[in-house]
C-alpha cells in the first residue's frame, strides 16, 4: 500500500482492544497494553507499556499517600508520562521530584537502581482526575550496566511542533519533528510523540523504514493507514514502509502516543524488574539486589 504521495505505508499488524485493568500498588490502575513477555520484536526497544486511562481520585488527606514503595530496576529504562495529576519520584541516587501534568521523568535504571512513586502531597490532599503512561524502554547490551541517570522533562522544555493545514500539533519527547529535537536522551534512536489531531483532519507522520512504530490511542477515533482504532486500543505497525497516515474522525478530535524505534535485535531475558541478555545476568541482578548493591533507601523484601 503507498500513500498519496507515493511512499509505501508502513503494513497495520493488529489493532488490539484495551485489556482488563489491574492496580500496581493502590495508585496507580494500569492497561497492561503490552509487555516482555510475548512478541517484543513487535515493539523493540520498548519492552512494556502501562496505562493509567482518565480515573478520578477522591481527597486523601489524612492517609498515607497512595502509590508504589521501594523497589529494583535494571538493564533498562522508564518513561513515566503524566496527562493529569502529579506523581512524586524518589530514588537511591538521591534524585528525584513532582512530575505534574506534562511533565515526562525518563529514568534509566542502568546497573541498578531502587526507586518509589506517589501521589504528590498536593495532589492526594485535594483529589482530582489523573491519567499517565509509563513506558519501559531496553537498553542495548553496551549500555545495561550504564550508571543510574534521571532526566526531569518539564512541559516547557517539550517542543510543540504544529501540523499543516491545521490537522493538529506533536509534542516530541524523544526523537524529531521538522528539526524539532526532544529533550530525552535516548541510548538508541527512537521517537516518542504526544500526537493530538483535530476532529476530521489529515497528518502525515512518516517513520524510518525498518524501525518498529506502536500508537495508544487515548482519545477519539482514527484512521491508521487505513485501519480504524478507537480510544483505548492499541495498534501495533511493521517495519516495512516508512509511510504513517492519520486521520481523525468528524466530531471528535484525537490523542495517541506514538512510540518509534530502532529494533534492538538482541537475546532479552527478562524476570520482574530485571530486564538482562542472559539468565546468569538475571541471577547476578537478583544477588546484586539482596546484597544491597541498588543503593540505600532499605528495601525490606528480597527478589528470588
Amino acid at each position: 500500500m503507498t500513500s498519496a504521495a507515493n511512499t509505501p505505508l508502513k503494513s497495520v499488524l493488529s489493532v488490539l482492544e484495551q485489556p482488563r485493568s489491574n492496580w500496581i500498588g493502590d495508585g496507580f490502575r494500569v492497561y497492561d497494553m503490552f509487555n516482555y513477555r510475548k512478541d517484543t520484536e513487535l515493539h523493540t526497544p520498548f519492552l512494556l507499556l502501562h496505562y493509567t486511562a482518565p480515573m478520578q481520585f477522591e481527597p486523601n488527606p489524612h492517609a498515607e499517600r497512595r502509590g508504589v514503595g521501594d523497589h529494583p530496576h535494571r538493564g533498562f529504562e522508564t518513561v513515566t508520562i503524566v496527562y493529569d495529576g502529579e506523581v512524586e519520584h524518589r530514588d537511591s541516587t538521591g534524585a528525584g521530584g513532582i512530575i505534574a501534568r506534562g511533565d515526562v521523568q525518563w529514568m534509566t535504571a542502568g546497573g541498578g537502581i531502587m526507586h518509589k512513586e506517589l501521589h504528590s502531597q498536593a495532589f492526594s490532599e485535594k483529589g482530582g482526575p489523573f491519567e499517565m503512561v509509563q513506558l519501559w524502554v531496553n537498553l542495548p547490551a553496551k549500555s545495561k550496566m550504564t550508571p543510574a541517570r534521571y532526566q526531569n522533562i518539564t512541559a516547557g522544555s517539550i517542543a510543540e511542533v504544529a501540523l499543516p493545514n491545521d490537522a493538529g500539533r506533536v509534542r516530541v519527547i524523544a526523537g524529531e519533528l521538522q528539526g524539532n529535537k526532544g529533550p530525552a536522551q535516548t541510548h538508541t534512536p527512537m521517537h516518542v510523540w504526544d500526537v493530538r489531531l483535530h476532529a476530521g483532519k489529515t497528518a502525515a507522520l512518516p517513520q524510518p523504514a525498518g524501525w518498529t512504530l506502536t500508537l495508544l490511542v487515548q482519545s477519539g477515533t482514527v484512521s491508521v493507514n487505513g485501519e480504524t482504532a478507537q480510544c483505548g486500543q492499541l495498534v501495533t505497525l511493521g517495519r516495512d514502509g516508512s509511510g504513517l497516515e492519520l486521520q481523525a474522525q468528524a466530531g471528535e478530535d484525537v490523542r495517541l502516543l506514538l512510540m518509534a524505534g530502532e529494533p534492538i535485535d538482541e537475546p532479552l531475558v527478562a524476570s520482574g524488574p530485571f530486564v538482562m541478555n542472559s539468565k546468569a545476568e538475571i541471577a547476578q541482578a537478583v544477588s546484586d539486589f539482596n546484597s544491597g548493591k541498588f543503593g540505600s533507601m532499605n528495601a525490606e523484601a528480597s527478589v528470588g
